[in-house]
C-alpha cells in the first residue's frame, strides 16, 4: 500500500473545509473545488491577503478564490496590464528606463523614461496597444521567483534600470529587506511585489487613455518621466461602457464648461486660484444660502477670522507639523506670518477672546474662511484642486453631554442640503485615528465611541476607514454620488479634545469651576469651490430652475421688441426671477441657439403679438417650445419650481 501524501486543510469562505495535498496551490484549491472554477481562477486570497495562484497554501488558512467580478479581481487585472504595457514599450524604443505601474482606481499607468530625450504622444499610444494586443494574443504566462536584493541590484544596473536599482536600495534601508520577487511575463523582467494572474491572456479589453508628465516620486527635483494612462476589463462590453462614461465625463468638465458659460476662468497669473466671473460669483452666492438656512436653523452665530496669522500660532494648533509644507508665509516687521490653511485656529480664537458659561453651550460658530495651500502646480485640477477656495466651516464648543445631540443635527443638516441640491446617494464613513496623531488614547476612544454611537442611533449604514482620522480627532465624512456615479468627498463631522488644550479654552460649569469644552469641526460642503466644479459636472452646466444663475433669457425678435423685452426683464426681476435681455442684432433662430448653449432653463422670446398681449413665448431648455404665457403666470411657473 503506497503510503498517505500529507495532507493540509483550509477553509472556504462559507465556512466549508477543504482537504488538499501538502504544498497544494491556490490554483489546486480552485481545481479540487470545481473545473469552472479552475478556468475563471485569476487570484487567490488568503487569510485577506491577496495572492498568486501558484503560491503554496498552508494549513488551516482561509481561503477565497478570485474570478472576474469579485472584489480586487478587477485591481489584479490591471496590475497585469501595466506590466504587458512596459513590455510593449520596451520592444518599441529599446533602452527606455521603467520606473512603477501600479493599478489605479480606474485603470492603471506607467512611469517611463524614454531614451534620447524622445517623449510619446497621444498619436504613439496606438502602435503601442498593438504591441501590448500581440503579448496578450501569446497568453504569456506571469512567473514570479525571489531574488537576493545583491544580485536583483546587480541584474538591474546591468540592464541600465536606475530607477529599480533605487527601489531596492530603498527597501533595503528602509525595511532591512534581504529578498525581493521579481515576475517576468514574455521578456519583460520587473521588481514586483505582486500579485498577478496566471498569464496576459486573461486580459480581454484593454485601452490607453492618455499621455502626461510625472516627477519621479512626486518630487518636483528629480526627473520628469512620461506616465502612460490606461484601462483594462474582463470584457470588451465593460471596457465600452468605461469608455462610453469617460466621454460624458469630457462633455460635462467644469473646466470646459465654467468658461463656456461664464461662471469662472483660470489665468496663469494666479495658478489654482478661480476668478468667478458674474454668472459664477451669482451660483457661489446661491450656494452660500442654502448653507446660511442651515445655519439660522441649528442656531449658528457667523464670524469672519483674518487670512494671515502669526507663524507660532500654527505650532501651537499642531497645523505645522501636519500641513507646513503646504503653508503660503510672509515676513513683516521681523515676524513671519503665514496665509490659513485651515480657520480652526481662527476660531479658537475667537472663542479665548470673551469669558463663557455653561450657559452659552453649545457655542456654533460658523465661518465662509477663504484659505489658502500650497498644492504643487502639476496637481492642481481645476476647481476641484485649487490653492485658494472658501470653506463652509463651523466649530461648536460644547460640553461632552451635548456631543451627541449636536453630532445628530450636523448629519441631518448635511442630509437636507444634499437633498436640495439633487444628491440622492450619500455614502458615510467613520475614520478612526492615524499613526500621525496628538492626546490620548482615552481621548481618541471616547471621540470615536461618539460618533459611533450617533450614526448607530440615527439608524446609518457606515463603512470604517481605520487611520483615516485627522491628527486631532476621528471623524464622519460625507461622499456624495454624481450623476456618473462618481464618488466625491463633502461634508464632515469632526470631534476634537485636542485644540481646546492647546488654546486654554475653558468655560465656567454650574460648579463655578473652569471646564474645557469640547470642539466639534464641521463642513456640510467643504469647498465651496470644489462643491460648485461637482455640481456643474454633475448637471453638466444644465442647473435646475432655483440653482441656475440665469433663470430666463429673454430674446427679442427685432430691434423695435428690445423696449418690450426690458419692461418684461424688470417685471420679472421684481418678483425675484433672475433674468437677462439678449438685444443683440442677430436672428431669433441665432439667440435660440445661443440660449440653448448657455443652458438657461427657459427662452422668452418676445415679438409684436407678445407685446400686444403682454405676454411671452416660452421655450425650455431642451424641450422646446411651450406656448405663450401672460408675463405674472411665467413668473409663478418660477416661482413654483424654485420653492422646497
Amino acid at each position: 500500500m503506497a503510503p498517505r501524501m500529507a495532507s493540509i486543510t483550509i477553509k472556504l469562505p462559507d465556512g466549508t473545509p477543504l482537504e488538499l495535498e501538502e504544498g497544494a496551490t491556490g490554483a489546486d484549491a480552485a481545481a479540487a473545488i470545481g473545473p469552472r472554477l479552475a478556468k475563471d481562477a485569476l487570484a487567490v486570497r488568503v487569510n485577506g491577503e491577496v495572492r498568486d495562484l501558484a503560491r503554496p497554501l498552508d494549513d488551516g488558512e482561509s481561503v477565497e478564490i478570485l474570478t472576474p467580478g469579485r472584489p480586487d479581481s478587477l485591481e489584479v487585472l490591471r496590475h497585469d496590464a501595466a506590466h504587458v504595457l512596459a513590455t510593449a514599450v520596451l520592444d518599441l524604443w529599446p533602452g527606455t528606463k521603467v520606473s512603477i505601474g501600479p493599478p489605479i482606481a480606474d485603470g492603471f499607468y506607467y512611469d517611463f523614461e524614454f531614451p534620447d530625450g524622445f517623449r510619446p504622444s497621444e498619436d504613439d499610444l496606438g502602435q503601442i496597444e498593438e504591441r501590448m494586443a500581440a503579448h496578450v494574443e501569446a497568453d504569456e504566462p506571469f512567473e514570479r521567483s525571489e531574488s537576493g536584493v545583491a544580485e536583483a541590484i546587480e541584474r538591474f544596473r546591468r540592464e541600465d534600470q536606475p530607477y529599480k536599482v533605487e527601489l531596492i536600495e530603498d527597501l533595503i534601508r528602509d525595511e532591512g529587506t534581504e529578498t525581493v520577487s521579481l515576475y517576468r511575463n514574455g521578456p519583460f523582467v520587473d521588481l514586483c511585489r505582486g500579485p498577478h494572474g496566471p498569464s496576459t491572456g486573461r486580459i480581454k479589453a484593454f485601452k490607453l487613455n492618455s499621455v502626461a508628465g510625472a516627477y519621479w516620486r512626486g518630487d518636483e527635483n528629480r526627473q520628469m518621466l512620461t506616465r502612460i494612462y490606461g484601462t483594462a476589463f474582463f470584457s470588451k462590453k465593460e471596457l465600452e461602457e468605461h469608455l462610453e462614461r469617460l466621454e460624458q465625463a469630457r462633455a460635462r468638465d467644469h473646466r470646459r464648461l465654467g468658461p463656456q458659460l461664464g461662471l469662472f476662468t483660470l489665468l496663469p497669473d494666479a495658478p489654482g486660484m478661480p476668478f468667478w466671473l458674474p454668472e459664477g460669483t451669482v451660483l457661489l452666492d446661491l450656494v452660500a444660502r442654502e448653507v446660511r438656512k442651515q445655519l439660522v436653523a441649528g442656531g449658528y452665530e457667523e464670524i469672519k477670522t483674518p487670512q494671515v496669522l502669526d507663524e507660532e500660532l500654527w505650532h501651537r494648533s499642531g497645523h505645522w507639523d501636519n500641513y507646513a509644507e503646504n503653508m503660503f508665509f510672509t515676513d513683516v516687521e521681523d515676524r513671519r506670518f503665514a496665509l490659513k490653511p485651515m480657520n480652526c485656529p481662527g476660531a479658537c480664537l475667537v472663542f479665548g477672546s470673551e469669558r463663557h458659561s455653561y450657559r452659552d453651550l453649545p457655542l456654533r460658530l460658523a465661518e465662509f474662511g477663504l484659505v489658502s495651500r500650497n498644492e504643487r502646480e502639476g496637481v492642481l485640477h481645476g476647481l476641484l484642486r485649487v490653492r485658494a477656495f472658501t470653506q463652509d466651516d463651523a466649530h461648536v464648543y460644547c460640553t461632552l453631554d451635548q456631543i451627541g445631540d449636536e453630532v445628530d443635527a450636523i448629519c441631518s443638516a448635511i442630509d437636507q442640503l444634499y437633498a436640495r441640491f439633487g444628491f440622492d446617494e450619500v455614502r458615510v464613513e467613520l475614520s478612526t485615528r492615524p499613526d500621525k496623531s496628538i492626546g490620548t488614547d482615552e481621548q481618541w476612544e471616547r471621540a470615536e465611541e461618539a460618533l459611533r454611537e450617533a450614526l448607530e442611533r440615527q439608524g446609518r449604514e457606515y463603512e470604517v476607514s481605520p487611520g483615516e482620522g485627522t491628527f486631532y480627532g476621528p471623524k464622519i465624512d460625507f461622499h456624495i454620488t454624481d450623476a456618473l456615479g462618481r464618488s466625491w468627498q463633502c461634508g464632515t463631522c469632526q470631534i476634537d479634545f485636542q485644540m481646546p488644550e492647546r488654546f486654554d479654552l475653558t468655560y465656567q460649569g454650574e460648579d463655578n469651576a473652569e471646564h474645557r469644552p469640547v470642539m466639534i469641526h464641521r463642513a456640510l460642503l467643504g469647498s465651496m469651490e470644489r462643491f460648485v466644479g461637482i455640481l456643474i459636472e454633475h448637471y453638466a452646466g444644465r442647473f435646475p430652475t432655483w440653482l441656475a444663475p440665469v433663470q430666463a433669457a429673454i430674446l427679442p425678435v427685432a430691434d423695435r421688441h428690445n423696449d418690450y423685452a426690458a419692461g418684461v426683464a424688470d417685471r420679472l426681476a421684481a418678483t425675484g426671477v433672475r433674468c437677462r435681455v439678449d438685444d443683440r442684432s442677430e436672428s431669433v433662430g441665432k439667440k435660440i441657439h445661443d440660449a440653448e448653449i448657455s443652458k438657461a432653463p427657459y427662452m422668452l422670446v418676445v415679438g409684436d403679438r407678445e407685446e400686444s398681449d403682454g405676454a411671452v413665448s416660452v421655450r425650455s431648455h431642451g424641450e422646446g417650445d411651450l406656448g405663450a404665457e401672460p408675463v405674472d403666470e411665467f413668473a409663478a411657473r418660477v416661482d413654483r419650481e424654485v420653492s422646497w
